[in-house]
């Protein structure tokens, strides 16, 4: 048994085929699956269904690769440890990002960490906060960057910072002539959504005090729920309706026409904790912290402490 068959046995279980996981594993398919049949031949055990698309591991199969992903982690800890000791920032790190944050979070410090840390590759997925989470739980990420809920399963999480909500109103909107919102001002029916699966469409019923049930689009002939928030800001200058914004977004906004369209909230403003989950197994924690710093080197000093804030999850 090697160390390269193990890393053979998770990548079938990770990509559900022999040929993705070669392919990503940098050798060709016969060599991946000799080095697999070898394995099995030594163990006296089938670990892989061959007759089933996407390859799916036996029963004692599955207990196996369990098994290989401890011990290629604790062949990793020793790498990490050695890395602290000479103060070194090496390897990869998979970092997976809410949609809603990384537009606007990446930008400001991607830059400098790859300039302060060259030896590490970071490894960027931008997928749902549910997506996050399953892919922590199976080992696909190392790290994500989600709005804070009130559970997280067993994940390990650390807060970022606090991000007040703005609305971004139609330029005809009956509010437009209002300095400050209030949360009662506002009706479910106006807003623009994001698909379900992203945590800003939840965030923004709760703003509104209401849930997915009692959301239904009254008045207009044509109901967006988007995917892409840059589409709901168009959609929003058509007046098509309105939608809530993340605070760092408005860095991105310059016409000052569109600045107007803009509306903060009274007190208590409403706020999402955005900040790290990762899995109590994690080991690159000198990465993590090294992540951390550059982030918070570029987040305005407001948000970093929930003043007056509301939380919404």
């Amino acid at each position: 048994m090697t160390l390269v068959q193990l890393e053979y046995l998770i990548a079938v279980e990770k990509y559900g085929s022999f040929s993705e996981a070669a392919q990503n594993c940098y050798v060709t398919q016969p060599t991946l699956s000799m080095q697999i049949q070898k394995l099995e031949e030594e163990l006296g055990i089938i670990i892989y269904r061959r007759d089933k698309h996407p390859i799916t591991p036996t029963k004692i199969g599955e207990k196996i690769i369990a098994q290989a992903k401890q011990i290629l982690k604790e062949k990793e800890k020793i790498n990490i440890l050695l890395q602290i000791e000479k103060g070194e920032f090496t390897g990869a790190l998979r970092v997976a990002v809410i949609p809603t944050v990384s537009s606007y979070l990446l930008p400001m410090f991607l830059s400098n960490f790859i300039k302060n840390y060259p030896d590490v590759e970071l490894i960027i997925d931008e997928v749902t906060t549910d997506e996050i989470i399953g892919g922590l739980h199976k080992g696909y990420f190392d790290i994500g960057i989600i709005a804070l809920r009130s559970s997280n399963g067993n994940l390990i999480t650390e807060t970022l910072y606090y991000e007040p909500f703005v609305a971004f109103l139609p330029p005809d909107h009956k509010l437009i002539r209002k300095s400050k919102l209030n949360q009662n001002d506002l009706n479910v029916s106006d807003f623009l959504l994001l698909k379900e699966g992203h945590c800003l469409r939840e965030q923004t019923l709760s703003v509104c005090k209401t849930d997915n049930s009692d959301w239904v689009s009254k008045g207009s002939k044509v109901v967006f729920e988007s995917g892409n928030l840059d589409t709901l800001i168009k959609l929003v200058e058509q007046n098509f309706g309105m939608t809530l914004l993340p605070y760092l977004s408005l860095q991105y906004i310059k016409d000052r026409k569109k600045l107007k369209q803009i509306k903060e909230f009274v007190k208590p403003v409403p706020k999402r904790e955005i900040g790290f989950v990762y899995s109590n197994t994690f080991i690159k924690k000198h990465l993590l912290d090294a992540l951390k710093e550059e982030i918070l080197n570029v987040i305005p000093e407001e948000l970093k402490a929930n003043k007056d804030g509301l939380i919404i999850r």
